[in-house]
């Protein structure tokens, strides 16, 4: 392998690692607050909305972004702040492991939504491991149910149906740009927070943590872009998919959180769905463009 062509593979390799790793932290910063959810959710969104308009503008990209914003991406960033406004009661409501694994079944909603609205029907792996991880979201939140987190579990379920379709849009216009759509859907959660809460009352000391939560996510997100550059598709949807089991083990590490037998049970079928689904394909041809996440 030619020796720049190695480089470009190893440095997408950490880049995409190093976004998982920081995405794998989002239960750990949410429970680690004693803020209400109304209250991350806003500072959070101010801060990764700040940083992803700053490298945009740093990039010479903002404008060209902003030319290209349309009611598509209008469309995006409402169902991406649909998701962010699920994803961080979630955490607040059910255990960090519930969410990361539900979360995990995104891939299959997609595929499951771009069958149904671009007639775009899936492979027959995929299908079987939709199937399977579908079973293991239905374990999970039965122990939900059991549990008293069913809330928390269904709003995660919500917050990866809207991943989905962010996905599918995203499939069907090619060339709707990522970064500002992301930077949108956390401006218009602002003014919805402030009316909900008084965003200002931060507890002591957690200000920062607020703020930092909202940065090293919008950088995570720039990382993933940039290693899906420089990666095929097929392993950047691996070397991602290792958030799915480094989320419980930092919350059982960190807040001391021992998931449930039931989620634990459901996981494992959801995470080997995962591994199954995404395994390399022979020839796999690298992306032209990159997605990000709920920033």
């Amino acid at each position: 392998m030619d020796a720049s062509i190695q480089s470009q593979r190893m440095a997408g390799l950490v880049l995409v690692t190093v976004s998982a790793l920081v995405f794998s932290t989002a239960g750990i910063f949410t429970r680690s607050v004693t803020a209400t959810a109304w209250v991350v959710i806003f500072w959070r969104g101010f801060a990764a909305a700040g940083f992803t308009l700053a490298w945009l503008a740093l990039r010479g990209q903002f404008a060209e972004e902003a030319r290209s914003f349309d009611r598509r991406s209008l469309l995006i960033s409402g169902m991406g702040a649909a998701g962010s406004a699920a994803f961080i009661p979630a955490f607040k409501l059910s255990s960090v492991a519930n969410v990361a694994l539900i979360y995990a079944a995104a891939p299959f909603a997609a595929a499951g939504l771009a069958w149904v609205v671009l007639r775009e029907a899936p492979g027959r792996r995929v299908l079987l491991a939709s199937a399977v991880s579908l079973g293991g979201v239905a374990v999970i939140l039965q122990g939900g149910l059991a549990g008293g987190s069913l809330t928390g579990d269904l709003l995660a379920l919500f917050m990866t149906l809207m991943l989905a379709g962010m996905m599918t849009g995203y499939r069907a216009w090619p060339d709707v740009k990522a970064a500002l759509p992301n930077a949108v859907s956390s401006l218009l959660l602002l003014p919805v927070a402030a009316l909900m809460t008084p965003v200002a009352t931060v507890p002591a000391g957690e200000m920062l943590v607020l703020v930092l939560f909202g940065l090293v996510f919008a950088v995570a997100s720039v990382t993933l872009c940039e290693g899906a550059r420089r990666l095929p598709a097929a392993e950047t949807a691996l070397v991602s998919a290792l958030e799915t089991p480094l989320a419980p083990l930092l919350a059982f590490l960190i807040l001391a959180e021992q998931p449930g037998l039931q989620t634990i049970a459901g996981g494992a079928v959801i995470f080997a769905a995962v591994l199954w689904a995404q395994r390399p394909a022979r020839k796999p041809v690298a992306p032209r463009t990159c997605r990000s996440r709920f920033p």
